[in-house]
């Protein structure tokens, strides 16, 4: 097996690629239906807006003490736990679509929900993936492939999603959807991991957040990594919510055409993320991961800027490849240096604060840019979060010597680089 994939050597992981890809691209078509549904429905951004922020915000109040509970309990059962009860609201959303009687009240409740679970669905996710490679090495590898996996399924699941609005509705993805969490259900019941080890001292859930919110503060590295993917995480909000407008309205699209559209526009960032996905799988090593977030952010604020100028879909769709190449390189990125280098007893803890800061943040943007959209239109917002974004990237720069000092000493210890050697 090429040392592209070398992660898939481990059995674990291998089940857990296979389920998660066949789970993800139903939730790739659900993501496209209810976007496209809720404007079907009321041709409002604000109320997109609306509907991203109820679905969100729950990760941004609840994953702090998901982290918790992530630590404290199994990983696996946790994520069997939440993988039924995404199936079962994804089947409750497709009973109401295509029996006729859904209304965007019903898809703001459900969308609270889906965000309250998916605050426990996600640190568990990001902590357990340790615990499926056999060699430590392999880690970085994993990370890498499960971006791979997440950017096959964006690149798939709304393609097929805009032929099966065409041809059924939205019900037809919902359902889909629903049936695609029997597999990763199954995978996860199929692995063999070691017994979680549960912390022998049982604290206050209370303390042990203060803790891990104490250790994330302390460190430069997990602080300035965490601040850039809040900020680009809020660009991210604020853009991915106008694409059903772009789509239906600034390409003419209607609700005629707009779906296809819609589904050309989410696989072209596919494209691009896949191929940042690609490039993160063939790293042998994290060094050098540094500049990389650098570049990366800097692509996706650009490449809002362009995106948000562009009139034309022939222009418009080709320019959110980059966008997509410079959100999942720094999102992926970012992900494989915290893996690398925090503490395991404080790994659930800070991978919810990464989970708060990449994912609890976009409600955030996709509210606020609804509102603005409709006030001052969605060119000025994607303007405003691509240079946003930009200036984030420079600050990240800024600090990369510091970030560069704390770290050596972590990665020497860890043997990821030799004595004397540069971190980044």
């Amino acid at each position: 097996m090429g040392e592209t994939f070398r992660a898939l050597r481990s059995r674990n992981y291998r089940l857990f690629f296979t389920g998660q890809i066949v789970s993800l691209i139903g939730t790739w078509m659900e993501s496209l239906a209810m976007s496209w549904l809720v404007y079907r429905l009321t041709g409002s951004a604000v109320l997109l807006g609306t509907v991203a922020f109820s679905s969100q915000i729950p990760m941004f109040c609840v994953t702090p003490f998901a982290g918790v509970v992530t630590d404290r309990i199994d990983h696996r059962r946790l994520l069997i736990a939440t993988q039924t009860v995404a199936m079962i609201l994804a089947g409750i959303l497709a009973v109401l679509t295509i029996t006729g009687t859904i209304h965007v009240w019903h898809i703001i409740v459900l969308s609270v929900l889906v965000g309250i679970n998916g605050a426990f669905d996600t640190p568990a996710r990001q902590a357990f993936v340790p615990a499926l490679v056999e060699r430590r090495e392999d880690l970085g590898n994993a990370i890498a492939l499960n971006s791979t996996m997440f950017n096959i399924a964006r690149l798939i699941g709304p393609a097929v999603a805009g032929v099966t609005i065409s041809l059924v509705g939205e019900g037809g993805c919902f359902a889909i959807n629903t049936l695609s969490f029997v597999f990763v259900i199954w995978a996860l019941a199929k692995m063999d991991t070691p017994a979680h080890r549960a912390p022998a001292e049982k604290k206050n859930p209370l303390r042990d957040l203060r803790e891990g919110a104490a250790y994330a503060w302390s460190l430069h590295p997990i602080r300035v990594l965490l601040g850039l993917i809040a900020l680009a995480s809020l660009a991210s909000g604020a853009y991915s919510v106008l694409l059903p407008v772009y789509a239906a309205d600034v390409y003419h699209g209607g609700k005629a055409h707009g779906p296809q559209i819609l589904g050309l526009m989410f696989g072209s960032v596919g494209v691009g993320a896949l191929v940042s996905a690609t490039m993160l799988a063939r790293r042998a090593s994290v060094v050098g991961l540094g500049k990389w977030i650098v570049i990366s952010s800097s692509c996706f604020g650009l490449g809002l800027i362009l995106f948000g100028l562009a009139r034309s879909e022939w222009l418009g769709i080709p320019l959110l490849a980059l966008v997509g190449f410079g959100a999942m390189l720094h999102m992926g990125s970012t992900n494989t240096l915290l893996q690398t280098f925090v503490e395991d007893r404080m790994r659930g803890r800070v991978m919810a604060f990464y989970v708060m800061a990449f994912i609890g943040t976009m409600p955030i943007g996709s509210l606020v840019s609804g509102a603005a959209s409709h006030a001052f239109g969605p060119t000025v917002v994607l303007l405003v979060a691509g240079l946003i974004t930009l200036l984030g990237s420079y600050g990240f720069y800024r600090s990369l010597p510091e970030f560069r000092r704390v770290l050596r000493p972590i990665y020497e210890d860890k043997g990821i680089l030799p004595s004397q050697a540069s971190a980044q």
